[in-house]
């Protein structure tokens, strides 16, 4: 029983003993005295308190004195709460003071919490950096389109990091630029002789207000020739135009038709009239024999009129069919 009371009293002086370790620092209290820039023991204690891992805070406070900064451990507790990265804000005010570019905390901290790497700003902003854009698709005043692929070098601008436009911006008004230049070209030709003069129209026009970088150079990677756009136009105009005329070809067409088959009802119609008329004449002249109007002579002759028009008019239907018919050849003559 003696033996295992002392095992427990061992394992709590043990737990005991890394709980104070973990709230008390000493290691990191003293790192602070050996790197000459001293903290309280009770700063340390205060941090681990409030949630704020006092090694992140020393290592770079020691970093920050042995690069010449005056940093506090407030500024730097401030944006660890905040949800900064402490290492990197430091680390590019480093960088910053090597290369002689003028970088407060407060603007560094600001370009950290607004989602984007301070660092990386920082180095973009000594060593520019190169965009590579899509291909561009542009239309000269001849009808030939281009295909234009650019790099865009460019430089960060600390000032305007914080709200200022990403990458896609830049790249979309170059694309923009890119197009109007290829459109304000005459030939195609003249592009691809030239193709300086597209990077200097696009530059000249100052895309990169309002952004995040400055644009050092727009380099025109390569040019090619892709469709003739003016003549697949043209020919899609003469096909509307044919549809179109063929359109009217068939409405005249079937108004023709109409007309004819109207004309055919209207001689439909008279032959009736002309059947209903002749059908009358027989009820006319019996009606005349009843009222004593005809006699019988009178109906002879008429019928011997008719009869002598029918006559007249089989022979001189007889005679017209046969003018084409050559005459009979006369005999040999003596």
């Amino acid at each position: 029983m003696i033996a295992a009371g002392v095992l427990v009293v061992f394992f709590i002086a043990i737990i005991v003993l890394f709980v104070f370790l973990y709230y008390f620092p000493i290691g990191l209290w003293l790192r602070t005295i050996a790197a000459g820039v001293p903290l309280p023991i009770g700063a340390l204690i205060r941090m681990r308190i409030i949630g704020i891992p006092p090694g992140v805070i020393v290592t770079n406070l020691v970093r920050s004195r042995k690069a010449g900064l005056q940093l506090t451990v407030d500024q730097m507790q401030s944006h660890f709460l905040a949800g900064g990265n402490v290492e990197n804000v430091v680390l590019a005010m480093i960088a910053a003071q090597r290369a002689q570019i003028p970088l407060e905390w407060q603007r560094a901290a600001a370009i950290d919490l607004a989602g984007r790497n301070v660092l990386e700003a920082l180095q973009t902003s000594v060593n520019p950096k190169v965009i590579e854009t899509p291909i561009f698709q542009g239309v000269a005043q001849n009808g030939i389109q281009l295909n234009v692929k650019a790099r865009i070098t460019v430089r960060s601008n600390l000032d305007r990091y914080v709200g200022g436009a990403g990458e896609p911006t830049i790249i979309a008004r170059v694309g923009e630029g890119v197009v109007s230049a290829v459109g304000a070209s005459v030939d195609h030709k003249e592009v691809l002789e030239y193709p300086d003069r597209i990077s200097k129209m696009v530059l000249a026009k100052g895309l990169d207000a309002g952004t995040a970088f400055e644009i050092v150079s727009i380099d025109i990677a390569d040019v090619d020739v892709g469709k003739n756009i003016g003549a697949e136009l043209q020919t899609s105009q003469a096909e509307a135009d044919r549809r179109i005329a063929q359109a009217k070809a068939s409405e005249r067409q079937y108004a023709a038709q109409a007309a004819e088959q109207e004309m055919k009802a209207e001689t439909q119609r008279m032959r009736a009239k002309v059947v209903e008329a002749e059908a009358s004449v027989p009820q006319a002249i019996a009606e005349a024999f009843r009222s004593g109007h005809l006699g019988v002579m009178d109906y002879y002759r008429l019928q011997n009129i008719q009869s002598d028009t029918s006559m007249r008019g089989s022979i001189s239907g007889s005679v017209e069919r046969g003018s084409d018919v050559p005459p009979p050849s006369a005999g040999p003559q003596r």
